[in-house]
């Protein structure tokens, strides 16, 4: 008998595993391990369907990113050492093909959910936010988010795509990467610029020219918790719901939960999973069940680990 596809994919390899910066830096390459050891110690990776991340070519990094930063990337990537930013991002020799694979591990996923093998997926390592078209930022190389949002509407003829973002740190990248193009749903719950990097996000950047009222931007003061966070919440159902995605996806960064060491909110677990749970009922609703979320950001292994399983758990 033919047997209904999983539910949920994951995707993860050794190769997305290396993505992540050395000497002390806070995005270390045991990110990925902390969370299989918990999610094998919860026993939801029966309960998966788990995918190995590919390279993504050079034409998909090029739907988002300019062609003069690939090649930069690529020549760095040969001689290694300095930065691939203004100091936040290190060049290591291999960095190109670790971060294409991390850009391909949200490829692999959006194949499985739009051939049918999936409904939803997972990437743990993914969700890098603050990439832009012409440069890397804030630990991210390439932006996975945004080559996705492109593949969707090229590739899939998608129309309207919802992104959207629980990360401590406002998605600059993806913003003001579709901050013209009203049909990229973009709804941001973030710490307020004013204390914490990149400094964007305002309540008032709600999109330029024809986009100009289609994006929400919504800054939280530092110490918010999940009274605050689900209030916010409600803002971003209702947003989606007046503008029905066909696809939505989520970025859950941790580093929103309360005790990371470079954010000042105060959020719990609980935020995560409800975040996901609804964002599951409303792609049931509009969007043929698709939903692809990314790990985000998260720098206090308890709460990666912790807030990660409470997302997959709430997809399956």
């Amino acid at each position: 008998m033919n047997q209904e596809p999983l539910q949920t994919c994951l995707v993860a390899s050794a190769t997305t595993a290396r993505y992540g910066f050395g000497g002390g830096h806070p995005f270390g390459t045991d990110r990925q391990a902390v969370f299989l050891r918990e999610l094998h110690a919860q026993g939801l990776h029966a309960q998966i369907l788990q995918l190995d991340s590919r390279t993504a070519s050079r034409a998909e990094l090029e739907s988002f990113h300019e062609p003069e930063f690939v090649e930069r990337v690529m020549q760095r990537s040969r001689s290694g050492g300095g930065y691939l930013d203004g100091g936040d991002t290190p060049a290591f020799i291999g960095v190109f093909e670790v971060a294409s694979h991390v850009v391909g591990a949200g490829l692999v996923a959006l194949e499985a959910i739009m051939d049918g093998r999936a409904r939803r997926g997972f990437v743990p390592i993914g969700g890098l936010h603050h990439a832009a078209r012409k440069g890397a930022a804030g630990f991210c190389v390439f932006n996975d988010c945004g080559v996705v949002i492109e593949q969707l509407r090229r590739r899939y003829g998608l129309r309207r795509v919802a992104y959207v973002d629980i990360d401590a740190h406002h998605g600059d990248g993806v913003f003001y990467g579709f901050e013209d193009d009203p049909d990229v749903l973009f709804a941001d719950m973030h710490e307020d610029g004013r204390s914490l990097y990149p400094g964007t996000g305002r309540a008032d950047e709600s999109g330029r020219g024809p986009a100009r009222g289609t994006k929400l931007n919504i800054p939280m003061p530092a110490g918010s918790d999940d009274v605050a966070f689900m209030a916010a919440w409600e803002r971003i159902e209702a947003y989606l719901v007046a503008n029905e995605p066909e696809f939505i996806l989520l970025q859950a960064g941790t580093d929103s939960i309360n005790g990371d060491p470079l954010t000042h909110l105060a959020y719990s677990a609980a935020a995560h999973g409800h975040a996901a749970a609804r964002l599951a009922q409303l792609a049931d609703r509009y969007c043929q069940g698709r939903l692809l979320a990314f790990g985000g950001g998260g720098y206090n292994h308890q709460n990666l680990a912790s807030g990660w399983t409470r997302v997959l758990s709430a997809l399956l």
